[in-house]
């Protein structure tokens, strides 16, 4: 089986093309990697799905619809794409055509999830769905077994712990920092007009599950010196 890396280097020069050139520099929006992301955002999601499906088939519907929310966020695409290069070829691909004070989107967050999608997407064009499932599920391994066994919706389980006292909790973001490509954001989350918890991410959303977190701990902390 080919990895996703090993297909994304045989894929056709006008698809790289294509997956490499953000709006802000293309002559047009639709020669950009917008459609193809539109179209790897849905091929994606069906890997994952029929991945975990065959994987965990003790998983409930609800289990199942956890895991793949975290398996194909922003962030979790992010880091995939990270992990293959594609913010080097998408600063190369500015500086080729001469936009390299641009280079720096490569840094972004969301930008390097939308590259990797689209990568996705013109895979899915060149070779067909049962050809790159496989691969497109490989790379997301360690993704897929750290939701299923580790990770947490913080936010959720904060607000279910909280719940039976019939308050609810309050999140604020507190704090932007750095340029708008590469931003981090830190959020407080109180409760009844007291601040339990505090995080830092790339993102308002793990900021936010980040001082969930932080909150859920000194809850528990507290109930249990009680």
């Amino acid at each position: 089986m080919s990895s996703l890396a090993e297909l994304a280097e045989q894929l056709q020069p006008e698809l790289a093309r294509q997956v490499f050139t953000h709006s802000s520099w293309a002559s047009a929006r639709t020669l950009s990697y917008e459609r193809l992301e539109f179209l790897g955002d849905s091929v994606l999601s069906i890997c994952i799905s029929t991945g975990i499906y065959r994987r965990y088939p003790d998983y409930n519907e609800g289990e199942l619809a956890k895991v793949r929310a975290y398996v194909v966020s922003r962030y979790t695409c992010a880091k995939v794409g990270a992990s293959l290069g594609l913010a080097r070829k998408l600063a190369e691909s500015a500086e080729a055509a001469e936009v390299a004070s641009l280079a720096s989107l490569a840094d972004n967050a969301n930008v390097l999830a939308a590259v990797l999608e689209a990568l996705i997407g013109a895979l899915y064009l060149q070779f067909g769905l049962e050809s790159i499932m496989d691969a497109v599920i490989a790379a997301f391994d360690e993704h897929i077994a750290y939701a299923a066994s580790e990770h947490e919706d913080y936010k959720t389980v904060l607000q279910e712990y909280v719940a039976k006292s019939s308050q609810e909790v309050f999140y604020e973001i507190v704090a932007a920092e750095g340029p708008p490509h590469a931003r981090t954001f830190t959020s407080q989350v109180s409760l009844a007009g007291k601040v339990l918890g505090q995080g830092t991410g790339r993102t308002k959303k793990v900021s936010q599950q980040e001082a969930a977190k932080e909150a859920l701990n000194v809850l528990r902390a507290q109930e249990a010196a009680n």
